[in-house]
């Protein structure tokens, strides 16, 4: 028989039990997160093409993205930014008047129709290689600057490397057929974004429509720039070896995007299929300004200094390109290295920003020092030491 004890004690097992039972049955359903799958890109009849989000860099669909193509008349947009790099250096001038060599004035292919011996400046130079791709434009424009196309050739290649060109080789002004000759659609998408940035004003000649030179006027081959208001540029190219080709950027909102298409099967199918990439990629991604460079996202402790904080930050701007709808899910950590200890330059390493959405890292960037910390004082200095000596006994 139960003693009372052992009755009262069953009574209130039983009771809380009814009670976390319907407080469970209260409880409101976890929510399960949204999934952010996205379409595969649409198949695109070219051998190879990229589709690269301006500000993040991020490289939304691609297809051998890194293998060796010929560029064709897509060299001219290097071409250009050494063109307009040397104007931004004061070496040429706009209003200078070039002397038109016998070798620019007979190359093949598109021309802007000028003529051996007279003098043309420097901007409708410009323009006629810009606008109406002429070879004949590109090599003066060479020879004013660096007194052969031979040697031009040496700053191009000089100016890819510092971009990260990798895979590129130029050794000619116009994009004409060299064995060594070539880049990739990634490289060309790094070359679009570097003159988009560096060149703001310049890079308005790319949406020029039409150009009119010693009585002939001559149309963009960018056909898009009729057929999207949004695209504001690039490039085509073409030769029978490498096929119809075209880098494109367009802009809507605060997004932009840059295209790379490389050997499709007519003018009129490179269109078709840029069009395709910038669609999909406005379509379904979307790209956030998290931080400014040397914002300043937090201050940690600093061992043996001459202060006890020091602001930590990122080198550069920090953009990310996410499926669309899915900004509220990202996740953002930050790790800072446990014993920070003077002297500490400014621009150090101190930790890392991780970004992540669900199982995949968006983004991996250092924290460094925003400033510099000088050594303390050797009392300073004694009394951290005995500190980091106690912690490492507690912790």
């Amino acid at each position: 028989m139960l003693t009372l004890k052992q009755t009262l004690t069953l009574l209130l097992l039983s009771f809380f039990s009814l009670f976390n039972v319907a407080s469970a049955e209260n409880l409101p359903t976890p929510a399960a997160p949204t999934p952010h799958v996205i379409p595969s890109a649409p198949n695109i009849a070219a051998k190879a093409y990229l589709v690269m989000d301006y500000n993040s860099g991020a490289v939304l669909a691609q297809k051998d993205a890194h293998g060796r193509i010929e560029p064709a008349s897509l060299t001219k947009i290097m071409t250009g930014f050494v063109v307009i790099n040397e104007l931004a250096n004061g070496n040429i001038h706009l209003d200078d008047m070039v002397t038109i060599s016998k070798k620019a004035w007979q190359m093949p292919g598109s021309k802007m129709f000028i003529e051996v011996g007279k003098q043309v400046s420097v901007k409708d130079l410009i323009k006629g290689m810009v606008i109406q791709s002429g070879n004949d434009a590109s090599v003066a424009l060479a020879e004013h600057i660096a007194g052969s196309e031979e040697v031009f050739a040496e700053l191009m290649n000089k100016y890819a490397k510092s971009l990260g060109m990798e895979h590129t080789h130029f050794v000619n002004a116009t994009g004409l057929p060299n064995p060594d000759h070539y880049t990739t659609a990634y490289d060309l998408a790094l070359l679009a974004k570097a003159l988009i940035t560096k060149f703001p004003e310049e890079y308005k000649w790319y949406s020029q429509k039409k150009f009119t030179f010693n009585g002939i006027t001559q149309y963009n081959r960018n056909k898009l720039l009729w057929q999207d208001p949004t695209v504001d540029g690039l490039k085509t190219g073409h030769t029978e070896s490498a096929g119809y080709c075209l880098v494109s950027s367009a802009k809507r909102e605060n997004d932009r995007l840059i295209t790379v298409v490389l050997g499709t099967s007519s003018a009129k199918m490179r269109v078709q299929e840029s069009q395709k990439l910038l669609n999909y990629g406005f379509r379904f991604f979307e790209t956030h300004k998290l931080y400014t460079a040397k914002q300043r996202l937090n201050d940690v402790k600093v061992w043996e200094g001459n202060r006890d904080l020091i602001g930590v930050g990122l080198t550069n701007d920090l953009y990310i390109t996410i499926p669309r709808g899915q900004y509220k899910n990202i996740k953002i950590e930050s790790s800072v290295n446990p014993e920070i200890k003077a002297p500490i330059e400014a621009g150090a390493t101190l930790g890392t920003l991780h970004i992540t959405l669900g199982d995949e890292t968006i983004a991996d960037r250092p924290l460094v020092a925003l400033d510099a910390v000088e050594e303390g004082s050797f009392f300073k200095k004694l009394i951290d030491q005995v500190k980091l000596f106690i912690n490492s006994l507690i912790g």
